[in-house]
């Protein structure tokens, strides 16, 4: 049957991934079966009727390939497919809920969560049991208390609750499950052999930090939201994903999770922006990106080793960003002030602020020596490090919504919602050359390396080439186009559309167009640069994510990884030197004071070594003297004892010899 819906809500495979459910959205909420291996849906149904009651999630059965479960505002239905048609199973009356998420458990028990706090076990499509993450936890070392209530008990014992913590997501594990309760907690439930079959046993918390962008107590816990779980297959690791686009992990061992003790999520890799980016720039000299977002925060990313170097927090959104060539300052427009700040080894700290209100765009000159920003319809010149205002380009009808450099830095282009794209002379401060189409509105202008041609992209779904005011235009085949880039070395032209998806044009370029596609985005692309050395492309979006793409022209030319050497030097604010330099003195001082102690304690030591074999050697000459006078005496004994020996052995001798004599006379 036709079906209406313009994007999926939520899918899932078959066991043995043959097959694949997806679930449609508004306003036809179309369900269909397919045998994805070869493209065909099998079977459709509509699982809601009624256009505004959503369908969250959908999974199968672990065991069953044609069975499985859907869950909504209103929505709890369990289908199996048969002969190309699928049918609901009968389940348990019961009362309409908005259940939010569910999981199953076995083949034929499965949870059901609600937004009241409310999970409902079904077995055999049964109404078995209730829990509630509502009810308090249990007592560290202890495990008698119960978990959950059945039937109409457990709504009465609740309905006095103040506050319902909705289910957000459970999740099956070998010992049981686990089951998101709001406000960054997570609750394991255990199997029970006792009649209440689960019990709570758990809590494993997202720590709420500074990450929240000055938020309200109530509004960190709601960004907070752990929204997905799983569990890696050999059950050591659980991943989660909260809902202001951060990744969580912990492990499952008994070393993290202790029984009884609360335990807390790690983040996974690093924080991630959870609003619009708003902003994106590089520099030239360091591996660096920097970019600004709706969630008020500025991070410096280093994209040669893929890590988030640096996040500073404001009370304000950033609605612009721009790295100076060097690495070691940034601008970033607010919406009451532009500010120039210093980054440092572990901060961004603002050193000089510029009266331009919501700036939406500025721009650092390649030698770093100016910087553009624009202030509604003027763009204004500043010195890098005077601070003076050097030129305001004027001449826009319309808000300015991109500026770019030339690389000689004699140019800036700009464009804007009035349909003008203006060539300036930076020198002048005049405009040279200009394009105005009325029906279009820009966002976004680049200009070969040679500063000859221009590339502009705007609302009229159009890739315009401007050279000395001569137009052409290359159809985006009905895609809108929101950001254009040129590679330094003029070889390679990216633009970017309004559904996400990098465009790599063939160059140059052909009317038709000819274009390879890349989907990387879910909304439109905001902002998009490309390395000083053409090695990477970089975008970011109003998803809140930041994409890298390894680029390379048709030749595979470009600087060589050998010839590209990054700067290593960082800034540090002479009060942080100070106290560094206090605290090593002081950690000196302290080995200092230690290697003294020590050799004292050595000495004393060898002194009383030294006394102690002192003692003992007198000992044991007095020992070897004493056993010498022994032996002398044993000795003396020993030749007296011989000496008188030897006399009577003589007297026996003549004795023997006068006898022998006296016989012989005879």
């Amino acid at each position: 049957m036709p079906w209406q819906s313009q994007q999926y809500v939520s899918l899932a495979f078959s066991p043995d991934s043959k097959y694949l459910v997806s679930q449609g959205a508004r306003p036809d909420w179309t369900l269909l079966y397919w045998a994805w291996e070869k493209s065909k849906p099998m079977a459709s149904v509509r699982t809601s009727t009624n256009v505004n009651n959503e369908v969250y999630q959908i999974s199968f059965n672990p065991n069953d390939n044609a069975q499985f479960c859907v869950v909504g505002n209103g929505v709890f239905k369990i289908y199996k497919y048969n002969e190309g048609s699928l049918k609901a199973n009968p389940i348990q009356k019961i009362e309409p809920q908005n259940f939010l998420c569910h999981s199953w458990l076995s083949e034929d028990r499965i949870l059901v969560g609600t937004d009241t706090g409310r999970m409902l076990l079904f077995e055999g499509q049964e109404h078995k049991k209730d829990f509630y993450v509502n009810s308090p936890a249990l007592p560290e070392n202890t495990t008698g208390e119960r978990a959950g209530t059945t039937g109409q008990q457990s709504d009465t014992s609740e309905s006095g609750t103040k506050t319902l913590t909705p289910v957000l997501c459970v999740t099956k594990y070998s010992k049981g499950f686990l089951c998101s309760a709001g406000n960054g907690v997570v609750y394991m439930y255990e199997k029970t052999d006792e009649r209440e079959l689960y019990k709570k046993a758990r809590e494993i918390r997202v720590s709420v930090s500074a990450d929240s962008a000055q938020a309200t107590a109530n509004m960190k816990g709601a960004l907070h939201e752990v929204m997905h779980m799983t569990i890696s297959p050999s059950e050591e690791t659980i991943i989660a994903a909260s809902r202001n686009n951060q990744l969580y992990t912990i492990g499952l061992t008994g070393a993290e999770i202790s029984k009884g003790e609360q335990s807390f999520f790690e983040t996974l890799s690093q924080p991630f922006h959870y609003d619009q980016i708003t902003g994106l720039d590089l520099c030239i000299r360091k591996p660096l990106i920097a970019t600004c977002s709706l969630d008020r925060t500025v991070r410096i990313w280093n994209y040669e080793n893929n890590s988030l170097d640096l996040t500073k927090e404001f009370q304000e959104e950033a609605f612009s960003v721009a790295l100076h060539p060097s690495g070691l300052y940034v601008l970033v427009g607010f919406s009451d002030k532009l500010r120039l700040m210093n980054i440092l080894i572990d901060d961004i700290q603002p050193f000089k602020e510029f009266t331009i209100r919501g700036c939406r765009e500025c721009q650092f000159s390649n030698g770093g020596h100016l910087f553009a920003a624009v202030h509604g319809n003027v763009i204004q010149l500043y010195a890098t490090y005077t601070f003076e205002n050097v030129g305001n380009l004027k001449g826009h009808n319309g808000k300015v919504r991109g500026i770019v450099w030339s690389q000689d830095d004699s140019k800036i282009i700009s464009c804007g919602v009035d349909g003008a794209v203006y060539e300036w002379s930076v020198y002048t401060s005049k405009r040279e050359h200009e394009s105005v189409l009325k029906t279009c509105s820009y966002t976004c202008a680049a200009v070969s390396p040679d500063g000859s041609t221009t590339f502009a992209v705007g609302s009229d779904k159009t890739l315009k080439e401007i050279s000395d005011s001569n137009e052409r235009e290359v159809p985006a085949a009905d895609t809108v186009l929101t950001q254009v880039a040129v590679s330094r070395s003029g070889r390679m032209l990216f633009v970017g559309t309004a559904q996400g998806a990098i465009r790599a044009m063939k160059f140059p370029l052909t009317v038709p167009g000819e274009w390879t596609e890349h989907q990387c985005h879910y909304s439109a692309i905001t902002k998009m640069r490309i390395s000083y050395d053409d090695s990477f492309l970089f975008t970011v979006g109003e998803d809140a994510s930041l994409c890298t793409f390894k680029i390379m022209d048709k030749e595979g030319r470009g600087l060589k990884a050998k010839d590209i050497t990054y700067a290593e030097e960082i800034l540090i604010s002479k009060s942080d030197l100070q106290e560094k330099d206090t605290a090593m003195k002081e950690l000196k001082t302290r080995v200092y004071e230690l290697n003294m102690e020590n050799e004292y304690q050595l000495r004393l030591k060898d002194m009383n070594h030294s006394e102690k074999t002192k003692e003992l050697t007198e000992k044991f000459i007095q020992e070897m003297e004493s056993l010498k006078t022994k032996n002398q005496v044993l000795k003396t004994d020993k030749d007296k004892e011989e000496s008188q020996n030897t006399k009577k052995s003589g007297r026996t001798d003549r004795t023997a010899t006068s006898g022998t004599t006296g016989l012989g006379v005879r």
